[in-house]
């Protein structure tokens, strides 16, 4: 790896960020295998690779999905009323609002039920095609509110997932429309044991 290879590295890792506004532009099928190429490239305990995807399209499904989680995450956050959750909450009482924010795509990064280490090896692949998505210029969100939809039969039947799997992370991608600037991160509380 070059040194510039290097720079590039980090500078997609500082700048990518959760994109929740989209240009009304498709993602074109080449970019999106590119996308769960570098995924599956994300390590997996025991080698056991136990993710599997499904690409969704079909934006009158995912209005479904929000649709359907929207009264849940409502009645959620309403129990469980904490700061930071009055903007969301305000969202998710405007008929218009959808929880994909209208990207073009959403992939659902499934887990086997049967591997132990599934859930974080999910987590670890989708955090690889989220970067692997700015680094093309395409912009992506995960939305960890979408896996409500596994308490809905007939929409997992629609979504085709299958039973022996299980929704770990529903992220949306997309061309970005205009972004406002990237919240600054606080400093890390780091130990040292020498």
């Amino acid at each position: 790896m070059t040194d510039t290879e290097s720079i590039e590295i980090f500078a997609v890792i500082r700048e990518r960020r959760s994109v929740r506004n989209y240009a009304d532009r498709d993602v074109p099928d080449e970019a999106l295998r590119a996308i769960i190429a570098a995924g599956i490239q994300a390590p997996t305990a025991l080698g056991l690779q136990p993710w599997q995807f499904v690409i969704v399209k079909d934006r009158g499904l995912m209005q479904r999905v929000s649709d359907y989680c929207k009264p849940i995450l409502i009645e959620k956050i309403g129990e469980e009323a904490r700061p930071g959750t009055e903007e969301f909450l305000a969202a998710l009482k405007n008929s218009d609002f959808n929880i994909f924010y209208n990207a073009p795509v959403l992939i659902l990064v499934l887990g086997a039920r049967e591997a132990v280490s599934s859930v974080l090896d999910c987590a670890l692949c989708a955090e690889n095609m989220m970067l692997a998505a700015w680094a093309l210029g395409i912009g992506s969100c995960w939305i960890g509110s979408a896996a409500l939809v596994q308490q809905n039969p007939d929409l997992l039947a629609a979504l085709k997932v299958p039973d022996d799997h299980q929704i770990v992370a529903p992220v949306i991608f997309g061309y970005p429309a205009p972004l406002s600037p990237k919240a600054a991160r606080r400093e890390p509380r780091i130990t040292w044991v020498p």
